[in-house]
């Protein structure tokens, strides 16, 4: 899969999120939650790059070839930068894992707590018993 089609499948993964919006700061494609952003994209030159949070595999994330703390001191935060180059093939599926990762460190709580009970809205909520009923 090339760097550009990548970046289109992810950039769509990363909108289904609750709350998810696409924004322009700094020039930069990002998807954020409210207003925290969840995930950086860009294709300079060609080449993918995807910046996340990771507070839980980010030591791990950083031991790949491709990874690399994020500029401008978000590393030290758990912001990891994957890049590769146009002829490389991004691991699609890992990257969409890291953007959960992201997506539920940032998310309010409510909206990460949506994605662990995704059957809970469609389910039909039982009757409560009245309190006439109790007093039988």
């Amino acid at each position: 899969m090339t760097s550009k089609r990548a970046e289109a499948v992810l950039r769509a993964f990363a909108l289904r999120y609750p709350g998810a919006r696409e924004d322009h700061p700094w020039g930069e494609r990002v998807v954020k939650v409210r207003d925290k952003v969840f995930v950086f994209f860009g294709l300079p030159g060609g080449g993918l790059h995807v910046t996340v949070k990771l507070p839980s595999s980010g030591l791990i994330a950083l031991a790949l070839p491709f990874a690399t703390p994020t500029g401008y001191g978000l590393g030290k935060s758990g912001w990891v930068t994957a890049r590769f180059q146009p002829d490389q093939d991004p691991p699609v599926p890992m990257l969409k894992q890291w953007i959960d990762e992201s997506y539920r460190a940032l998310a309010p709580r409510k909206l990460a707590a949506a994605l662990d009970a995704p059957h809970a809205a469609a389910e039909p909520r039982r009757p409560r018993p009245s309190n006439r009923a109790k007093r039988r």
